[in-house]
């Protein structure tokens, strides 16, 4: 696709006709049009996966317009997938997006649907939403506000498009506005905001408005963090209300790409209340959300408002204009539901099940893996880990039933005969305990009761005799024996790294995913061994801290996901101190030992990750925060912390790829960038210490 020539299409296209631009100007009294139905579908697309995402894309218009939906809201980018990275910079990419574009045209006749895809213009790219209407184009409205900032880079693809500006785009002989546009389809008027425009102050919807615009859709590639949702319904209540439109919400669902989770839940609302919420985290190719809304009572809320004050100079080419019979329909009245679980006060805990079970099961889809393997020690990460395996089962099956959960991993042999979820986690999950002379039977009773208790395969493997042949091969190659008060940390690698091949091995002989166990504590401070707990194809909990991760272990064994069970296993990995299990017994080794206590490692990490703090400000904080410990103590904690996370960012640059679960994660591929190599923030720290030695 080129904004001068044509493309050369690989088949006839569907022809667009450009719409008629003499009459956007033109004004009288509309056909009143009372009751609309309008929907929003949130997909789970797949970045270059052409075929699938045109097939969802399709089953969502088939499901609104058996809905009897007018107009359909898809998410950004939904052709193409919003995760295509650099490949968004191939012609191919754009190509091959508007050739689907072309197919999908005809499903839309009868119908007014927004479909995302990027588009080149004057040798720069944008991110558009196509408004086709009846089968035909009628424009591209750009985004006008990129998203820049944490996971997103879209400033390295797209351009921003330019406040009132208009363009007209050629593609093989043909014209369609592109730019700063909104649409009179039928004399309703329709706007929009393209995701990250209604985050910003001076979102696009304040001047639609001023233009008497009655709906704004805003098609959306907003990704999952904790919390989150309830600012999306701020933005669109508020939104439909300081407007005075229908605002009209899609997002994406799923694991798209690897390492984002979308969660779905359109919205629907209209002059300022809400009309209709779509579910999150579904397992389902799609989900449609649909409401009723009236054009009327919002266009005299606007009349009724004494601030109101529309713009009555508007270009001709902002407005592009369409004719469309919308349908009679009778007045509707339902209830706006919620989930029970939304409402409850665990509303992490269940959004970090639901999560990261949705990000599992697309995941090994999309990867064709044919299910996972889990090294577990008997400690927290190893059975949350686990335990989301088998919520992905449950999730999976409650709402898609067994046939549907199997043929969506149709790939998977395994799960040919399978009925409930203890069959299907047994079929998909193989936990194996690597027991070396430093394990205990604590530990080992407690990872065995957690694969027993949700299904899994368990093995119990003894590597105690590879680790001696390893340190016993070191030793005389040295000439001198390994010992734990001189060779300590070395000792205990060998430990971890001798159990990395067995799982490999499991995984590879089960074409399935090893998944690494570690979390975000660890990846801050490098208390991983590279190699080692750090194996796998993808690292689930590696965006979650340890304060955090055993507060929803003990909800787990207590309560559990709303709808579920509660998982009583737990309590014997629960009542453990967490620990390596690396040094002999008589060390009595733990994770807070060699480090920290958690909870104040996570502060530390918020504050001086997060918050950009200094060691000084970071210590005066914590004062505040944690007054059971003397500030020596604290000078001598977040003096570690700074040190290690220094010393490690190149084990961060390693890692398996992780779940982007809140925004405080530490990827550096996706969140955090550090260099490798830096000053240590030796300066600092030395203020720090000059500082600690000052009187209170």
């Amino acid at each position: 696709m080129d904004d001068k020539r044509g493309t050369g299409e690989r088949r006839q296209p569907n022809r667009s006709v450009r719409p008629d631009l003499s009459k956007a100007a033109e004004c009288g009294y509309p056909r009143i049009v009372k009751l609309l139905k309008v929907g929003a579908a949130a997909l789970n697309q797949t970045p270059l996966a052409w075929d699938a995402n045109r097939i969802n894309i399709l089953s969502a218009i088939k499901a609104a317009r058996a809905e009897r939906v007018s107009i359909l809201c898809l998410p950004e980018m939904c052709i193409s997938g919003y995760g295509c990275e650099d490949a968004f910079h191939s012609r191919g990419t754009r190509e091959t997006a508007w050739e689907i574009l072309q197919e999908i045209l005809p499903e839309t006749r009868g119908m007014i649907v927004s479909l995302g895809l990027p588009v080149l213009f004057q040798n720069a790219l944008f991110n558009t939403a196509c408004l086709a209407c009846d089968g035909k184009i009628l424009g591209f409205p750009a985004k006008r506000f990129l998203a820049g900032d944490g996971i997103h880079y879209e400033p390295r693809w797209f351009k921003p498009w330019p406040h009132g500006s208009h363009g007209l785009l050629h593609v093989n002989g043909q014209e369609y506005p592109l730019g700063d546009l909104y649409f009179d389809c039928g004399d309703i008027r329709i706007g929009f905001e393209i995701c990250e425009d209604a985050w910003v102050a001076e979102r696009p919807g304040g001047t639609l408005s001023l233009r008497g615009v009655d709906l704004i859709l805003n098609p959306s590639a907003s990704h999952f963090a904790f919390g989150k949702h309830e600012v999306r319904k701020r933005f669109v209540m508020e939104g439909a209300r300081a407007f005075g439109v229908t605002y009209v919400y899609s997002n994406l669902l799923g694991n798209e790409a690897g390492r984002i989770i979308y969660d779905g839940g359109a919205i629907i609302a209209s002059g300022g209340k809400m009309v209709a919420l779509g579910s999150r985290f579904s397992f389902a190719d799609f989900v449609l959300t649909t409401g009723v809304i009236d054009v009327d009572l919002t266009r005299m809320g606007q009349a009724r408002t004494g601030s109101f004050q529309p713009k009555l100079d508007a270009n001709p080419t902002e407005c592009i204009q369409a004719p469309f019979a919308f349908p009679d329909l009778e007045p509707h009245s339902a209830a706006v539901e919620q989930p029970a679980w939304e409402l409850g006060p665990h509303v992490k805990e269940e959004e970090f099940a639901r999560a990261v079970a949705l990000g599992l099961f697309d995941y090994m889809r999309k990867s064709r893996s044919e299910g996972f393997v889990v090294s577990i020690s008997g400690g927290a990460d190893s059975a949350a880990v686990s335990c989301l395996v088998s919520l992905m089962a449950e999730f999976g099956l409650a709402e898609l039933g067994p046939k549907r959960f199997a043929s969506k991993l149709g790939h998977v042999r395994a799960l040919a005969d399978t009925g409930g979820p203890l069959e299907v986690v047994r079929a998909l999950l193989t936990c194996a305990y690597q027991s070396t002379e430093n394990s205990s039977e604590v530990t080992l009773s407690a990872a065995r009761g957690v694969a027993v208790a949700i299904g899994a395969r368990f093995l119990q493997l003894d590597v105690a005799r590879l680790v001696k042949d390893y340190v016993t091969l070191a030793a005389g190659g040295l000439g001198r024996p390994l010992a734990w008060d001189t060779d300590d940390v070395a000792l205990q690698n060998i430990q971890a790294r001798v159990r990395g091949p067995s799982v490999w091995l499991l995984a590879n002989v089960n074409r399935a995913l090893l998944l690494s166990t570690s979390n975000r504590s660890e990846a801050a401070v490098g208390y991983a061994t590279m190699d080692g707990d750090t194996c796998g194809g993808l690292s689930p909990i590696a965006g979650i801290d340890k304060a955090y991760l055993r507060q929803w272990l003990r909800w787990m064994e207590q309560e559990g996901p709303c709808g579920l069970h509660a998982f009583p296993a737990l309590g014997a990995v629960n009542a453990q101190a967490p620990t390596a299990e690396l040094r002999p017994a008589g060390q009595h080794q733990t994770d807070e030992a060699d480090l920290m206590p958690y909870e104040l490692l996570d502060a530390v990490e918020r504050a001086a990750i997060r918050d950009k703090q200094t060691p000084i400000e970071i210590l005066r904080r914590m004062r505040v925060e944690f007054p059971r410990y003397s500030q020596e103590q604290l000078v001598l904690w977040i003096e570690r912390f700074f040190r290690l996370f220094c010393r490690n960012q190149w084990k961060r640059e390693r890692y398996a790829p992780s779940f982007h679960l809140d925004d405080e994660n530490l990827d550096p591929r996706s969140w955090c960038r550090f260099p490798i190599l830096s000053g240590g923030f030796e300066r600092e720290l030395a203020e720090l210490r000059k500082y600690s030695l000052q009187p209170l």
